[in-house]
Protein backbone atom coordinates (compact mmCIF):
# COMPACT_ATOMS: atom_id res chain seq x y z
CA UNK A 1 0.00 0.00 0.00
CA UNK A 2 1.03 3.61 -0.86
CA UNK A 3 0.45 6.27 1.69
CA UNK A 4 0.98 9.52 0.80
CA UNK A 5 0.85 12.60 3.22
CA UNK A 6 -0.70 15.96 2.13
CA UNK A 7 -0.63 18.78 4.84
CA UNK A 8 -3.15 20.87 4.05
CA UNK A 9 -4.96 24.15 5.20
CA UNK A 10 -3.57 27.10 7.77
CA UNK A 11 -2.79 24.20 10.25
CA UNK A 12 -1.20 22.36 8.35
CA UNK A 13 -3.41 19.10 9.00
CA UNK A 14 -2.17 16.17 7.54
CA UNK A 15 -4.51 14.15 4.95
CA UNK A 16 -3.78 10.96 3.98
CA UNK A 17 -3.92 9.32 0.91
CA UNK A 18 -3.88 5.42 0.35
CA UNK A 19 -3.35 3.65 -2.55
CA UNK A 20 -3.23 0.43 -3.84
CA UNK A 21 -4.38 -1.78 -7.26
CA UNK A 22 -5.33 1.98 -8.42
CA UNK A 23 -7.90 2.12 -5.53
CA UNK A 24 -8.24 4.99 -3.02
CA UNK A 25 -8.95 5.44 0.77
CA UNK A 26 -8.51 9.61 2.15
CA UNK A 27 -8.42 10.14 5.58
CA UNK A 28 -8.90 13.07 7.43
CA UNK A 29 -9.31 15.76 4.10
CA UNK A 30 -8.91 18.93 5.78
CA UNK A 31 -9.09 21.56 3.31
CA UNK A 32 -7.06 22.44 -0.03
CA UNK A 33 -8.72 20.06 -2.04
CA UNK A 34 -7.26 21.09 -5.51
CA UNK A 35 -3.85 20.29 -3.42
CA UNK A 36 -5.46 16.60 -2.49
CA UNK A 37 -7.17 16.03 -5.69
CA UNK A 38 -3.63 15.53 -7.45
CA UNK A 39 -3.35 12.74 -5.38
CA UNK A 40 -6.63 11.11 -6.50
CA UNK A 41 -6.14 11.52 -10.65
CA UNK A 42 -7.00 8.37 -12.46
CA UNK A 43 -7.83 6.49 -9.21
CA UNK A 44 -11.07 5.37 -7.97
CA UNK A 45 -12.03 6.56 -4.44
CA UNK A 46 -13.82 4.12 -2.46
CA UNK A 47 -14.06 5.60 0.90
CA UNK A 48 -13.38 8.37 3.40
CA UNK A 49 -12.36 7.94 6.99
CA UNK A 50 -12.36 10.77 9.65
CA UNK A 51 -10.52 10.77 12.75
CA UNK A 52 -12.47 12.96 14.12
CA UNK A 53 -15.03 16.15 13.23
CA UNK A 54 -12.87 19.17 13.97
CA UNK A 55 -13.15 21.93 10.90
CA UNK A 56 -9.40 21.23 10.16
CA UNK A 57 -9.51 17.67 9.71
CA UNK A 58 -12.92 18.03 7.35
CA UNK A 59 -12.53 21.37 5.26
CA UNK A 60 -12.63 19.12 1.76
CA UNK A 61 -14.94 16.62 2.86
CA UNK A 62 -18.16 18.26 1.24
CA UNK A 63 -15.82 17.65 -2.57
CA UNK A 64 -16.25 13.77 -1.72
CA UNK A 65 -19.77 12.01 -2.36
CA UNK A 66 -21.44 11.55 0.73
CA UNK A 67 -21.72 7.17 0.45
CA UNK A 68 -17.65 7.38 0.57
CA UNK A 69 -18.01 8.98 4.07
CA UNK A 70 -17.75 6.03 6.56
CA UNK A 71 -19.77 7.74 9.02
CA UNK A 72 -20.41 6.96 12.54
CA UNK A 73 -18.39 3.74 12.54
CA UNK A 74 -18.27 0.70 15.18
CA UNK A 75 -15.52 -0.72 16.73
CA UNK A 76 -14.59 -3.31 14.29
CA UNK A 77 -12.61 -4.60 11.23
CA UNK A 78 -13.85 -3.04 7.97
CA UNK A 79 -12.70 -4.62 4.63
CA UNK A 80 -13.05 -2.80 1.35
CA UNK A 81 -11.07 -4.30 -0.47
CA UNK A 82 -8.34 -3.99 -1.28
CA UNK A 83 -8.05 -2.38 1.78
CA UNK A 84 -8.60 -4.27 5.26
CA UNK A 85 -8.40 -1.82 8.75
CA UNK A 86 -10.00 -1.75 12.07
CA UNK A 87 -11.78 0.99 14.03
CA UNK A 88 -10.04 1.95 17.20
CA UNK A 89 -12.06 4.22 19.72
CA UNK A 90 -9.61 6.68 21.29
CA UNK A 91 -11.44 8.99 23.17
CA UNK A 92 -9.76 11.86 24.53
CA UNK A 93 -9.10 14.77 22.03
CA UNK A 94 -12.72 13.91 21.61
CA UNK A 95 -15.34 12.55 22.12
CA UNK A 96 -15.87 10.83 18.67
CA UNK A 97 -12.16 10.23 17.90
CA UNK A 98 -10.93 7.18 16.27
CA UNK A 99 -7.76 6.23 15.14
CA UNK A 100 -7.42 3.38 12.11
CA UNK A 101 -5.10 0.42 11.72
CA UNK A 102 -4.05 -1.31 9.29
CA UNK A 103 -3.10 -4.44 10.15
CA UNK A 104 -0.94 -5.89 7.55
CA UNK A 105 0.82 -2.63 6.99
CA UNK A 106 1.28 -1.56 10.76
CA UNK A 107 -0.15 1.47 9.54
CA UNK A 108 -2.12 3.37 12.68
CA UNK A 109 -3.74 6.82 11.54
CA UNK A 110 -4.28 8.48 15.05
CA UNK A 111 -5.84 12.46 13.79
CA UNK A 112 -5.23 14.14 17.14
CA UNK A 113 -5.29 11.40 19.89
CA UNK A 114 -1.45 10.67 19.52
CA UNK A 115 1.23 12.93 17.89
CA UNK A 116 5.42 12.25 17.88
CA UNK A 117 5.85 12.88 21.25
CA UNK A 118 3.15 14.13 22.61
CA UNK A 119 -0.64 13.67 22.52
CA UNK A 120 -3.73 15.66 21.50
CA UNK A 121 -5.33 18.75 22.89
CA UNK A 122 -7.82 17.73 25.90
CA UNK A 123 -9.09 21.24 27.23
CA UNK A 124 -11.58 21.64 24.23
CA UNK A 125 -15.14 20.92 24.38
CA UNK A 126 -15.52 16.79 24.27
CA UNK A 127 -11.98 16.24 25.68
CA UNK A 128 -11.49 14.50 28.43
CA UNK A 129 -7.98 13.54 29.91
CA UNK A 130 -9.06 10.21 31.81
CA UNK A 131 -10.35 8.71 28.23
CA UNK A 132 -7.31 9.94 26.98
CA UNK A 133 -5.30 7.84 29.80
CA UNK A 134 -7.38 4.81 29.00
CA UNK A 135 -7.26 5.26 25.11
CA UNK A 136 -3.65 5.61 25.36
CA UNK A 137 -3.50 1.85 27.13
CA UNK A 138 -5.59 0.27 24.26
CA UNK A 139 -2.93 1.91 21.95
CA UNK A 140 0.14 0.50 24.12
CA UNK A 141 -0.96 -3.23 23.08
CA UNK A 142 0.04 -2.80 19.47
CA UNK A 143 3.02 -4.03 18.17
CA UNK A 144 6.07 -2.11 18.89
CA UNK A 145 6.79 -1.90 14.50
CA UNK A 146 3.30 -0.03 13.91
CA UNK A 147 3.77 3.19 12.29
CA UNK A 148 1.64 6.22 13.75
CA UNK A 149 0.25 8.83 10.96
CA UNK A 150 -1.14 11.72 13.09
CA UNK A 151 -3.18 14.48 12.35
CA UNK A 152 -0.33 16.90 12.32
CA UNK A 153 3.45 16.63 12.22
CA UNK A 154 5.92 13.67 11.49
CA UNK A 155 5.36 10.25 11.24
CA UNK A 156 6.55 7.94 13.96
CA UNK A 157 6.44 4.38 15.06
CA UNK A 158 4.87 3.31 18.47
CA UNK A 159 8.33 2.32 20.02
CA UNK A 160 9.58 5.59 19.55
CA UNK A 161 6.68 6.70 21.16
CA UNK A 162 6.64 4.33 24.04
CA UNK A 163 10.61 5.11 24.75
CA UNK A 164 10.22 9.28 24.15
CA UNK A 165 6.84 10.20 24.91
CA UNK A 166 5.97 10.83 28.43
CA UNK A 167 2.35 9.98 28.10
CA UNK A 168 2.79 6.56 27.14
CA UNK A 169 5.14 5.46 29.73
Amino acid sequence: MKITKIPVGYLESNCYVLEEDNKVIVIDPGDDYEKISRSLKNKDVIKVLITHYHPDHIGALNHFEKELILNNPKEQTYCFEPFTFEVIFTKGHTSDSVTYYFPKEHAMFTGDFLFKETIGRTDMPTGNMEEMKNSLDIIKTYPNNTKIYPGHGDITNLKYEKENNCFLK
